[in-house]
């Protein structure tokens, strides 16, 4: 699997393509501009990868989301926080007519990780939560709900992301539990829902208790004693990036390719540079011969099955549709901590917000200062307080106002510059972890999307409950 360079398939890189036998392409917002530009490149795709073309996207929900122009689907947690499996399904079909609708047939998520751990840096609201049972009970309404849509799931990232302190875009991290400890948090999901899952994403993490070498892309332990000889798992088996840095910085390109399909691996996801790309697969061509037969042929009938059960075709369908059903289900995930109660409609208010967060790595550009200002001024009289990091706010000054101070937290990263901070209300429009270090009570929203937005003024104007319940412990561990 590889990636494309822009928004129209070129024929340098439709060439690049043939040459190599590439039958699989993930997407990215590079690739993508509108509903029809994204139809047009998965046509001209399907042309050049042939019958078994695999067109993948990471389609999540909340800030992973790649088109701006369909509605947004909720982020993970806020669906865990919902708790209601039949919205999670309905959801997940939502998201893969999404993407069927312009022929894209593969989705990466959803996320099983279970998110332990308060200060993982890159997991978060992308998980449905910190507990193994509500995570599988979200995992199995969301594979449920791929398969109606007729979109292939891809679960992730095994055998678990949500312990770490590390991200593994930009470091190795490792995992030094007990076997017993894995086997009921992190393996369980993965474990449980191994009937219904067509695709497992790889995750670039090393488990001391399996393969204290190995991170587990590499490792043949977890991917074939673990995976296919112990649990019998006769599904795909992807790697996640070969370019995030603990691959990258460990291991030449093209030497982690091989050792990922010796450990196991069907399908090595070769993102970035050409160079890197032409690394990687020659790799693997130089390989072939010294690999497993048996193994490579079924890898081969794997994908094959996989593309002929979800096959890359544009479905007419309008996905404003779903618009409905999407802002309900943010509402329904909208949840408290410690009993917020918000200014009284037409108030003063003073909006304290970071002017600006740019988009990182896996997630999309939060929401501005001016945006919110602009759309709490439909409920309050606002005067805002933007800043360029919060190490530079003034706590005193800022409560000298004699306001309500209203601080809205939109970051991926919780921020320890906001450890201790006593605001008379906190709205967590993205890291939801956030209520833990801000000494406030506080409305939760998992995700800063337009929907999310439009729930929140919702509450804030009286016209909205918060049903949702907190997915995690209430509490630093």
């Amino acid at each position: 699997m590889v990636d494309i360079p822009g928004p129209v398939l070129d024929a340098d890189t439709a060439a690049h393509l043939t040459r190599h036998g590439v039958r699989s392409v993930c997407l990215f917002g590079k690739n993508i501009e509108s509903a029809q530009q994204l139809s047009r490149l998965c046509a001209d795709l399907r042309e050049v990868l042939g019958d078994d073309a695999l067109i993948a996207l990471d389609h999540e929900g909340g800030a992973i989301l790649r088109p701006t122009f369909w509605p947004f689907a909720p982020s993970a947690m806020g669906l865990g926080a919902a708790n209601d499996p039949a919205l999670t399904e309905q959801v997940n079909a939502a998201l893969a007519r999404q993407l069927r609708s312009v022929g894209i047939n593969w989705n990466f998520a959803p996320v099983l990780d279970v998110n332990v751990n308060p200060a993982n840096p890159v997991i978060g609201e992308r998980a449905y939560g910190a507990d193994a049972a509500l995570v599988i009970r979200h995992g199995r309404a969301a594979l449920a709900g791929h398969a109606s849509g007729g979109v292939a799931a891809c679960v992730k990232h095994f055998p678990g992301h949500g312990d770490t302190h590390l991200d593994s875009h930009k470091a190795l991290p490792r995992v030094s539990k007990s076997r017993a400890e894995l086997d009921a948090t992190e393996f369980a999901p993965f474990r449980d829902l191994l009937p219904l899952t067509p695709a497992i994403m790889t995750a670039h993490i090393v488990y001391d208790a399996l393969d204290a070498v190995h991170p587990a892309t590499l490792s043949r332990p977890i991917l074939t004693d673990l995976l296919r000889t112990e649990w019998s798992y006769d599904g795909i088996t992807l790697t996640d990036s070969m370019g995030m840095q603990a691959i990258d910085s460990h291991y030449g390109r093209g030497e982690a390719a091989v050792l990922a399909l010796r450990a196991g691996a069907d399908l090595v996801m070769a993102l970035g540079r050409r160079d890197a790309q032409e690394a990687t697969l020659s790799a693997m061509q130089a390989a072939l011969p010294t690999l497993n037969p048996s193994e490579l042929d079924a890898s081969l009938r794997r994908l094959h099955t996989l593309a002929a059960a979800y096959p890359s075709a544009s479905t007419a369908f309008d996905p404003a549709t779903d618009t409905p059903l999407f802002a309900e289900a943010w509402a329904h995930g909208l949840s408290a901590y410690r009993n917020p109660t918000p200014p009284p409609p037409g108030s003063r208010v003073l909006l304290v917000a970071q002017r600006r967060v740019q988009r990182e790595n896996v997630s999309e550009a939060s929401v501005d200062a001016d945006t919110l200002a602009r759309e709490l001024g439909n409920v309050y009289s606002v005067q805002l307080h933007a800043y360029d990091a919060p190490e530079e706010l003034d706590w005193a000054a800022i409560r000298a106002s004699g306001l309500p101070v209203i601080l809205a937290t939109t970051t991926r990263h919780r921020q320890s510059a906001l450890l201790g901070v006593q605001p008379d209300l906190h709205l967590a429009l993205y890291n939801p972890y956030a209520v833990l270090d801000i000494d406030a009570p506080a409305a939760v929203s998992f995700g800063f999307r337009p929907e999310a937005r439009a729930a929140l003024l919702g509450w804030l104007s009286g016209q909205r409950s918060l049903t949702g319940h907190l997915p995690f412990a209430e509490v630093n561990p």
